[in-house]
């Protein structure tokens, strides 16, 4: 499930299981809630992603997330769409807050290996408005488990890839 893999022009390099917390590898779970088959829910705290399944069930995922100054502050939004490997662009906050690391990005990255948002993203929006928080991947595997984001929820590009195959545009996402 974490094996190198070819997705259109680009690579995505390996990550061994062996060297990951059991938690943070993919699987399916027993998850009683109310939310209906199809709603994302991510645990930030416990650094846990849910795609709700029927019958009790949901997909697992280990996430990384922003610092709680930059956390999304919770409650419910919409998957408005997603995007293979997306084109990226930091925020006016991410340029002022640390320009070191944002000015030389202002004008974005191409998608590709290179880009911080990694092989997937998926868009949320509240109240029909662009949030500027995403669920997407990320070229940094190392940041799965901990909170280092500048605000979005991380996934290894393997388990993002799995999440946008099954995540339909609409869906619901519950952030706690």
């Amino acid at each position: 499930m974490y094996a190198a893999r070819q997705d259109g022009e680009f690579a995505i390099p390996p990550v061994d299981p062996v060297h990951m917390k059991p938690a943070h590898i993919r699987q399916v779970v027993d998850y009683r809630t109310k939310e209906v088959p199809g709603t994302v829910v991510v645990d930030q705290n416990a650094r846990h992603l849910y795609f709700i399944m029927p019958e009790g069930k949901a997909v697992r995922y280990a996430v990384g997330v922003g610092p709680v100054a930059r956390a999304f502050n919770g409650g419910e939004a919409e998957i408005a769409r997603k995007a293979a490997w997306p084109r990226w662009i930091p925020t006016q906050d991410m340029i002022a807050r640390n320009p070191k690391q944002y000015e030389r990005y202002r004008d974005g990255v191409d998608g590709g290996p290179g880009n911080p948002m990694g092989a997937r993203a998926l868009y949320m929006h509240k109240d029909g408005i662009d949030t500027y928080y995403r669920v997407h991947g990320t070229n940094d595997p190392s940041s799965i488990g901990k909170a280092v984001s500048a605000g979005c929820i991380r996934m290894l590009n393997q388990d993002v890839i799995d999440l946008y195959d099954r995540v339909e545009p609409g869906a619901k996402i519950v952030i706690r």
